[in-house]
């Protein structure tokens, strides 16, 4: 196999990457800095057979074993909600399921996504908490795409992330979460913690596959609240 192009991780822009083992003549790197790991970008489908990738997929709102999927990131995250909190279903896809169970929770909550529910209006506001259910591992530029998440939420607030980590022990190509071409970036919980640094979140894993990010309010935010 040829050298692969030099090019910078998507997440934290470090250039020192590793080569993973190609799956199904896929090309893949790691970062060492944030653990990244992540399709070559000349390799990522293109939007026409990624939306054909999707709409593969069968996942009714109504459908219960997918509702229980589901449920293991609406239960922690509505735990940590407060009555009448308002949120965003970040990249719902065609179901809308999770914005409707947490609208169910009494949280209501809107839904965005760029394919299905392209509500772009929704990126203008603010949100109290926003879930982001099997989404990150899609994202071509991740770091942009944290920094939107954290421009939408509000100081305090929460984002709940459900993705598969990857196990760094494990063989990368014998995974099955891998061989799904849409999958383009892989986090560890090493890379969770680099997110949470670089935004300035706190995080909880409360499971594996779930990451619970708080927005902490800055020194202003708070001596706001005090004063009101």
């Amino acid at each position: 196999m040829s050298a692969l192009p030099r090019i910078a991780c998507p997440l934290c822009g470090g250039l020192d990457l590793l080569t993973l083992p190609a799956v199904r003549e896929r090309a893949y790197r790691q970062c060492p800095r944030c653990r990244l790991s992540f399709m070559q970008p000349a390799d990522r489908p293109s939007p026409s057979a990624e939306k054909q990738e999707y709409d593969r997929h069968r996942n009714e709102p109504g459908d219960s074993h997918y509702r229980a999927f589901l449920d293991r990131l609406a239960l922690p995250l509505a735990e940590r909600l407060r009555p009448g909190d308002e949120g965003l279903d970040y990249g719902c896809g065609p179901g809308l399921a999770l914005a409707a169970m947490l609208s169910e929770r009494g949280f209501l909550t809107a839904a965005y996504d760029p394919i299905y529910a392209p509500h772009t209006e929704l990126l203008q506001r603010r949100y109290d908490f926003i879930s982001c259910s099997e989404v990150a591992e899609h994202f071509h530029a991740p770091a942009a795409e944290f920094a939107r998440l954290d421009a939408l939420l509000r100081p305090g607030g929460w984002l709940g992330l459900m993705t598969q980590w990857r196990q760094p022990e494990r063989d990368f190509a014998a995974w099955r979460y891998v061989h799904d071409p849409t999958h383009v970036c892989f986090y560890e919980r090493a890379t969770l913690d680099w997110i949470a640094r670089r935004w300035g979140w706190a995080l909880q894993c409360p499971a594996a596959h779930i990451a619970l990010f708080r927005k902490l309010p800055s020194p202003k935010d708070a001596s706001r609240g005090a004063a009101a």
